[in-house]
């Protein structure tokens, strides 16, 4: 069975934000075996000692050697502050994390460094379209804490709605699966399991986190089962031997035939269970 390399691109299942102001930790978290590293100048970070985050994050980029992709989540663009940051780790970050993104505008002062816009309130979402379709726009990514906060969401599944609406924004611009936002609860590994898997379900995929120990839980639940790799993997070879025999219709052992992109997701299936399984 042969799965092509468009179905092989390696999709960060983990991020891991570490706080801009703890500078002993940034060599940690790279090590800790996350797909990607997040310094966070933002809500990790006191007022007081931002500028300090700032001038950390600036020495651990320009200093690393590590081949780990290392994001900034900056401050709020709309103010000075968040200006700043851009212009010190624009040209040495391997992509921008924008918080509170809540229109275009804001983003057009990024040139030359992709940008994960943060949607963390009911105007993002409302915006989430034009703003997952601007050409500057890497990803997009939900801020569920403050989203809750503002709307008064008190119950978890309410947050469903909001979820899809990222989802429908990222798969129209051709933009990269949604992750989830953090689990706080960094000793609740089963409900964190279960939170994933959940996401799973609504189309999101891979998570932030907060502490490493939440790392090997997340790419568990992100895991495709031994029955769902199995399955797509008879999808695969049956897929290959219609391909071979010149047929256009892809039959299955059970008599059910699969179209283009249900194998297309098989593909995409098998290439996740052996990289999962790889990093294992």
């Amino acid at each position: 069975m042969t799965v092509p390399p468009s179905a092989l691109t390696r999709l960060p299942v983990t991020w891991l934000y570490v706080p801009g102001d703890r500078p002993e930790r940034f060599a940690k978290a790279v090590a800790s075996g996350a797909d990607v590293v997040i310094i966070d100048l933002e809500d990790a970070v006191a007022p007081a000692r931002k500028d300090e985050a700032r001038a950390n994050a600036v020495a651990y980029l320009r200093a690393r050697t590590a081949d780990v992709p290392v994001h900034v989540r900056i401050n709020d663009l709309a103010t000075e502050r968040g200006q700043a940051d851009l212009a010190a780790v624009g040209e040495l970050a391997d992509a921008v994390r924008v918080p509170k993104v809540e229109s275009v505008a804001v983003l057009d002062a990024i040139t030359g460094v992709p940008a994960y816009a943060l949607l963390e309130s009911a105007a993002g979402i409302v915006a989430a379209r034009d703003i997952a379709a601007h050409p500057c726009v890497a990803g997009v990514a939900l801020g569920e804490q403050d989203l809750a906060a503002e709307l008064s969401i008190s119950d978890e599944s309410a947050m469903n709605h909001l979820r899809l609406q990222v989802v429908l924004a990222a798969g129209a611009a051709g933009l990269p699966p949604v992750p989830l936002s953090v689990y706080p609860h960094v000793t609740d590994e089963a409900g964190l399991i279960a939170s994933c898997r959940a996401g799973r379900a609504l189309g999101l995929f891979g998570r932030t986190a907060i502490h490493p120990r939440q790392i090997p839980a997340i790419r568990r639940a992100f895991r495709p089962t031994d029955e769902e790799a199995a399955r797509a993997a008879e999808i695969v070879e049956a897929a290959e031997q219609a391909e071979r025999a010149g047929l256009g219709a892809v039959a299955l052992p059970d008599g059910r035939f699969a179209d283009a992109p249900i194998v297309a997701r098989a593909r995409r299936t098998v290439a996740l269970a052996r990289q999962l399984a790889d990093e294992a």
